[in-house]
């Protein structure tokens, strides 16, 4: 059994790697171009890759975070805003699993692969604009929110507000073309034109009760608190996809398109030493990103499958090992773009190449978390970030 599940996870990696291979065609257009990336958003709805980490008993894959967090790395070698979008229906898929009931679980994991559903992110917890008022049978949704991922051509919203009365976080989940939800197109963000990670608003949305999934601080299971450990790691994968994909584009444009500088005595640029003491660095640097990254990835996967026999040792261990794999691939992500244009030269600046769509901003504040565990073995908090 485990041999026919390795094989099919396999599989799903190699039809990924194809649908990566159409991407790249028109990545650079569309990167400059922005919008909706809608043909490749119906590529991958028709891919049969939205049921990727659902379990098989609803009808699912059944992949593993193993897995899964593999395809979105391969998307993000080519066209990291389809990777964003890809893995926000991921995490945003699993919501109901983490917050919400039984029922709950089970009611939109079949949904979605009944529908086919295309899932978004909208959480932001931080964004607080988004409120919640109790009617008599339903609830009414007002406000703005932020920084909503893939939420452009999405089938579910799953979202977070403040409640009127008790000022509680609370979890729900909505259909993302219900009466009164206006999703902007006002996100035009360097490297991430295609996300579609601008704002909503909401004027007087109905939520039915059972479009709840949770009051966020009000469970007292640990695994409850997973979802920071899953969306961190996944923007750590899409970082050190996109250190992966810079690399192979300054080693494709170095090999085929740079000629060997005037005076370093040598016939092809591919036999420059100064060039290859550069591709040694950044080949190093690549192997140990990655090395961290994929041990963590093992730290989340032996993490989920506790599931709410997860203790507070385990959640820590696994931040602790997601948060230094996210601030490694950040690092080498942000120290490979800049480095590839040495090893490139002035002429790979062009607008044409688009090599500037590799680039994400820093993670000082994750270094400081990780200070603490080095210096006072002092655990990040479980909070919703």
């Amino acid at each position: 059994m485990r041999n026919d599940l390795e094989l099919a996870a396999k599989d799903y990696i190699i039809l990924a790697q194809s649908l990566a291979g159409e991407f790249a065609q028109t990545a650079m257009e569309r990167e400059t171009q922005g919008v909706t990336p809608k043909q490749e958003r119906d590529s991958l709805r028709q891919s049969n890759l939205l049921k990727l980490i659902i379990p098989q008993e609803y009808g699912g894959i059944g992949a593993n975070w193993i897995t899964t967090f593999k395809i979105i790395r391969e998307f993000a070698k080519v066209d990291s805003s389809l990777a964003h979008v890809f893995s926000c229906h991921q995490i945003g898929v699993v919501i109901p699993h983490i917050f919400g009931t039984i029922e709950h679980k089970q009611y939109y994991y079949s949904e979605t692969v009944n529908h086919n559903w295309f899932w978004c992110n909208d959480l932001n917890p931080r964004d607080k604009r988004a409120v919640i008022t109790a009617q008599e049978n339903h609830f009414l949704l007002n406000g703005s929110k932020s920084f909503c991922s893939g939420c452009v051509d999405s089938d579910i919203l799953p979202l977070s507000a403040i409640d009127q009365t008790t000022g509680e976080l609370i979890i729900l989940v909505i259909p993302s073309r219900r009466q009164g939800v206006k999703i902007n197109t006002d996100w035009h963000n360097m490297g991430q034109r295609q996300t579609d990670s601008g704002s909503i608003d909401f004027d007087n949305v109905i939520v039915y009760p059972q479009e709840i999934i949770g009051a966020r601080y009000n469970q007292n299971s640990i695994f409850a608190t997973i979802r920071c450990c899953i969306t961190q790691l996944n923007l750590a994968n899409i970082y050190l996809g996109l250190a992966e994909g810079a690399f192979a584009s300054a080693k494709n444009y170095t090999q085929n398109r740079k000629k060997p500088w005037l005076t370093s005595e040598v016939e092809c640029v591919t036999k420059d030493p100064v060039i290859l003491h550069h591709y040694g660095n950044m080949w190093v640097d690549l192997q140990g990103a990655k090395a961290l990254v994929d041990q963590a990835i093992e730290l989340l996967q032996a993490a989920w499958e506790k599931e709410h026999n997860l203790t507070p040792t385990q959640r820590g261990e696994c931040m602790i090992a997601v948060n230094t794999a996210k601030i490694a691939a950040t690092k080498v992500g942000l120290d490979i773009t800049n480095r590839i244009f040495q090893v490139m030269g002035p002429s790979a600046t062009s607008q044409k190449y688009s090599f500037d769509r590799y680039w994400r901003p820093t993670v000082d504040y994750r270094l400081r978390e990780i200070g603490k565990w080095a210096l006072n073995d002092e655990f990040p908090q479980t909070g919703t970030y």
